[in-house]
């Protein structure tokens, strides 16, 4: 059931008035200190760097020559300050742990003739890293390609080698199926967040993102397919400050972001707002793109205060709505069918950071949150009209102490969330059979109507610990977590993580692997419906079987190589091994999903990608990944219908995510200060597809139309390959100290190609691709 009302406010009540502070995970920060030969304060101003990670921040101390950086992925940094009649110094810098790095830069009278060597190349390479961690930082936020409303952070995620963006939205990392983890600034959410079940994450409101697919530290759980972490904007420059986005294309597409934030002193606080509407918000069945308008938005605030060298302070609270079309495939459409969703979430955070002393720091966590989500249809809804109301509230709370000595970087902590789950579903049958061919979609005892109504509340503790160990070009790392389970079932696992590193400088190389043992949860989205015995109520045609959580062994191993200290080569083989491998199903054609795990999964492949940061005009990526996921009979969890049944079926399948090779680039050539151009693929070699329903290719033709049919290969049992171009083109319009402004156009699917996304037969999970389609946006700060 849900929380009781009356402890609920008491949470957010405590949200609001406890003390709280900038918490992240595995970031760091550093302290400068700026001073002339006499000792006295210097203000100036310069530029961190660190090419591995992506960060590029232009700062300016304030009188009392004192700047602090916050957020900082670890890795190396090289800064650079500059005085006018002061030398200009230049020096390294590398984070390694969440204890803040301070440094103390004396600055000397210019000689008359000063050389710098400029040394940011030397950060190319993360030398000390064991994970295979990706760092998107601002200037790549900055300059992406514009996205569809609601998709910017996942198609920012699915550039990256060895992640697959499937219908909707649904992001899937090395063959995971749901088992993606959003970390926003600490604190992690498990749920899925495509647009099709969740309030979008715009990418406005962001500064970096991290992206994980191995090595996971032991302070990261329960969803480990992937994870995503997003780090909020956190300038705490004096005075106003403030950043828009308007953005308009095809489909009717029109979106806009605002945010405008104050600093004074020791305070800074910030409201952002987003809205957005298009007439394409999911991915249409057929070419036609009927009834798939969308429209949404949110408002959030934060506040952040520095009580002091020692404290830090942050509070974030957000509220989005969507709401949207479920968009009709042909026979739906000419019978008059509607249905809609829509998507709500409010979520308040807070978290505080204390520094005992210059090794010691601790940090603390809580969150709430109140998530729900309705589908309702028309009468005219054919084969079957279902209705469905959800939601689940959840409270989370963590705490973690590092601690830096010697060679080593320790960390503990534990986490603790509380989640009360709500679902009641319904269905109507309109059509046992369908014309053309009176084809059967439901067999005679399948009852005509249905219905599902239940709660429950569930506990979840981890702990953990872990040690990051150098000395010389050696890196190692190691952590134990411990997880307790409580929903559908109860369960308890332990998960070693090792993970080394060796570099050899003189050759820009870096040698690392690492091993994961993994404890993870079913999806939450309708599983009350998939963990209670429904076969009775059914038609009697079925079986159940109590759906466990995921136990996996990850393994990987990879290097990085700098090449003319001007592109950076990453090289990635893994193996992931999956007992009770999670997947999805779908409810008698009703369009709702929920989570099965069939006996095992195992999925291997390598990644490949070269990127320059900057060379010149020249700055893009290449990338490229091959996957083989093969799943293993029979069904080991859940609510079993139709020819999924069959406990005793032997054998192996590709699982749903088993695209064999991906490949994706992006070149951007800057001629001249304010102008840059780009040009953009991607290649898919397809994914396997299993009819559901009705197997006649007459009905089938006549549901999506012989141009989708075509781009379905039956003898190979896969979607054929899919192939994209995009173009943009970027004008700075303007540029002062505080000010500026930027146009992009941007053109997808240049050769209007039709591409098949996925294939899933009648009434059930066929998408395509949007044809050529273009945006325009505007970005302005000040």
């Amino acid at each position: 059931m849900y929380l009781n009302h009356r402890i609920w406010p008491c949470i957010l009540l405590v949200c609001i008035s406890i003390s709280a502070a900038i918490a992240q995970r595995l970031t760091g920060e550093i302290r400068l200190i700026l001073k002339d030969s006499s000792g006295a304060a210097v203000e100036a101003s310069g530029v961190l760097v660190s090419v591995s990670a992506g960060i590029r921040r232009h700062y300016r101390t304030d009188n009392q020559g004192v700047h602090t950086f916050r957020g900082l992925p670890f890795g190396p940094y090289h800064l650079r300050v500059e005085k006018a009649g002061l030398a200009t110094s230049g020096i390294a810098i590398e984070v390694t742990s969440e204890v803040p790095v301070e440094r103390e830069v004396t600055l000397g009278v210019a000689p008359v003739e000063t050389t710098v060597t400029v040394q940011e190349d030397r950060t190319m390479v993360d030398s000390r890293s064991p994970t295979a961690a990706r760092h998107l930082g601002p200037d790549t936020l900055d300059y992406r390609p514009s996205a569809a409303p609601g998709r910017s952070v996942l198609e920012l995620v699915n550039a990256q080698p060895g992640w697959l963006l499937e219908a909707n939205g649904v992001l899937h990392p090395r063959g995971a199926e749901y088992d993606v983890q959003y970390v926003i600034d600490g604190m992690p959410l498990y749920d899925n967040r495509s647009p099709a079940y969740a309030q979008s994450l715009g990418i406005d409101e962001f500064e970096s993102m991290t992206i994980r697919t191995a090595g996971y530290p032991a302070e990261f759980g329960r969803k480990l397919g992937g994870v995503i972490e997003l780090t909020t904007a956190r300038d705490m420059a004096p005075g106003w400050h403030g950043r828009m986005t308007l953005q308009s294309g095809s489909f009717s597409q029109a979106s806009g972001f605002a945010s405008l934030q104050y600093a004074r002193g020791k305070n800074s606080v910030g409201m952002s707002g987003e809205g957005m509407m298009t007439d394409r918000y999911l991915d249409s069945p057929v070419r036609e793109n009927y009834s798939n308008h969308g429209s949404g938005g949110g408002v959030s605030a934060r506040f952040d205060r520095v009580w002091s060298s020692s404290d830090s302070t942050r509070f974030y609270v957000n509220n989005r709505h969507t709401g949207f079309q479920v968009p009709n495939e042909l026979l739906q459409q000419s019978a008059g069918q509607r249905q809609d969703r829509n998507a709500d979430e409010t979520m308040g955070h807070v978290s505080h950071t204390h520094l005992f002393s210059s090794r010691l720091i601790g940090q603390a966590r809580l969150m709430v949150r109140d998530t729900s989500a309705r589908l309702w249809s028309n009468a005219l809804s054919t084969p079957i009209l279902p209705s469905q109301e959800r939601g689940f509230r959840e409270a989370y709370t963590g705490g973690s102490v590092s601690y830096h000595r010697g060679a080593h970087e320790w960390k503990a902590g534990g986490e603790a969330l509380f989640t009360s789950i709500q679902e009641d579903f319904r269905y109507r049958i309109t059509a046992y059979r369908l014309n053309p061919g009176n084809v059967r979609i439901f067999d005679g005892d399948v009852p005509r109507e249905f219905h599902f109504n239940q709660s429950r509340a569930g506990r979840d503790q981890a702990a953990f610990i872990q040690d990051l160990w150098r000395r010389g070009s050696l890196t190692l790392s190691a952590g134990l977590r411990f997880d307790h389970y409580r929903l559908v079932e109860d369960e308890t696992a332990l998960g070693p993580r090792l993970g080394a590193a060796y570099a050899f400088p003189s050759a820009g190389l870096v040698l690392r692997a690492s091993y994961d043992r993994v404890f993870q949860v079913p999806a939450i989205e309708n599983i009350l419906l998939s963990s209670t015995n429904l076969i009775s109520s059914l038609g009697g045609e079925g079986a159940f079987l109590p759906l466990k959580p995921s136990r996996g062994n990850f393994v990987e191993a990879g290097f990085t190589k700098s090449i003319w200290n001007q592109l950076r080569l990453d090289g990635t083989w893994y193996r992931r091994s999956v007992n009770n491998f999670a997947d999805d199903s779908l409810l008698l054609n009703t369009g709702v999903g929920f989570p099965i795990a069939f006996r095992e999964a195992v999925i291997r492949g390598v990644e490949a990608k070269l990127e320059v940061p900057q060379w010149g005009p020249f700055s893009g990526f290449v990338s490229y990944s091959n996957m083989l996921a093969i799943g293993y009979l029979p069904v080991a969890g859940g609510l079993l219908l139709g020819d999924d049944a069959d406990l005793q079926a032997e054998g192996s399948f590709p699982i749903t995510q088993d695209q064999r090779n991906t490949f994706r680039s992006r070149v951007r050539v800057q001629p001249h200060r304010r102008v840059w151009f780009a040009m953009g693929g991607a290649y898919n070699s397809g994914l396997p597809f299993e009819i559901e329903g009705p197997a006649n290719r007459t009905f089938i033709n006549a549901q999506y139309g012989p141009a989708i049919i075509s781009k379905v290969n039956y003898d190979r049992g896969r979607v054929r390959p899919s192939v994209s171009l995009s173009t943009s083109i970027g004008i700075e319009l303007l540029r002062t100290d505080r000010t500026r402004m930027k146009l992009q156009a941007d053109v997808f699917n240049i050769g209007d190609r039709l591409n098949l996304i996925n294939f899933s037969g009648v009434l059930s999970g066929t998408a395509i691709e949007a044809g050529r389609n273009f945006a325009i946006r505007l970005n302005a700060s000040f």
